[in-house]
């Protein structure tokens, strides 16, 4: 079995780094006034990924804390996957030239797939899909709206693009503390060999040991949130679960 990635996540409003409760801007509460010390401390946890989503870019359609993840790559050495507000070229052009090792198209992929395969193409291992769904139906526009694509349909759409990997967040569970939706994200790594990454919900160490099942080994990872900024999760333990597993898994 492949070794699972936990990523934690900042996600930037107003230069800041918050969580949302389901997506709602007007529940958002700032847990760190200073987004690349808090990419430091989660890479000196151990983690090897940074999950970043610029929120306000996700509703402007354009870049809008740029200079919250320009500080975020100036000071990190970890590789960075960074989605919102993605939505031509020139945009995911500009952020791979500055370091961010992948980025995540959302709305795009719905309003423009032939888009999202250009990017694919010219830019292989190093452009992601977001998949955001409520009640089973994809949401763009920073899941302001949501379109009659369901989840399923959407990933099929780039089975055959050359797409790193696809994030499928729950928008129910996003925030509040659920637990991840399994269920869910399975089916959707069922429909698409792309690799899948869960998010939305991850509430404790049982949702790590619960990516770590057999059911489970075709995920390729998750994002946890809230949990870590709660300590709810503790990263140590976290990190040491999923390390023993893959040892496990290629013994």
């Amino acid at each position: 079995m492949a070794s699972v990635i936990l990523f934690p996540a900042i996600d930037l409003k107003d230069g800041r780094c918050v969580r949302l409760v389901q997506g709602d801007m007007a529940r958002a509460t700032v847990f760190n006034d200073d987004p690349a010390a808090q990419a430091e401390t989660f890479a000196a946890q151990g983690f090897e990924w940074l999950h970043v989503v610029d929120l306000d870019g996700a509703f402007a359609g354009k870049p809008m804390n740029a200079a919250a993840v320009e500080a975020i790559l100036a000071r990190l050495a970890i590789p960075v996957q960074l989605g919102g507000g993605i939505r031509d070229m020139k945009t995911v052009e500009g952020w791979l030239a500055k370091g961010v090792a992948r980025v995540i198209i959302g709305t795009a992929a719905v309003r423009d797939p032939g888009f999202v395969r250009e990017a694919a193409r010219l830019h292989a291992g190093r452009v992601a899909v977001g998949i955001d769904a409520r009640d089973g139906r994809v949401a763009v526009e920073g899941w302001a709206r949501t379109s009659e694509m369901t989840a399923e349909e959407l990933g099929r759409r780039f089975e055959d693009a050359g797409v790193a990997a696809i994030v499928y967040t729950d928008i129910a569970r996003d925030g509040v503390l659920k637990g991840l939706n399994i269920g869910a994200t399975l089916r959707l790594a069922d429909a698409v060999s792309i690799p899948v990454i869960a998010s939305g919900g991850l509430a404790s160490i049982e949702d790590v040991a619960r990516l770590l099942e057999p059911d489970c080994a075709k995920l390729a990872g998750a994002i946890t949130g809230r949990a870590l900024y709660d300590g709810r999760l503790d990263p140590a333990e976290a990190i040491a679960l999923i390390k023993a597993a893959a040892r496990r898994g290629a013994a």
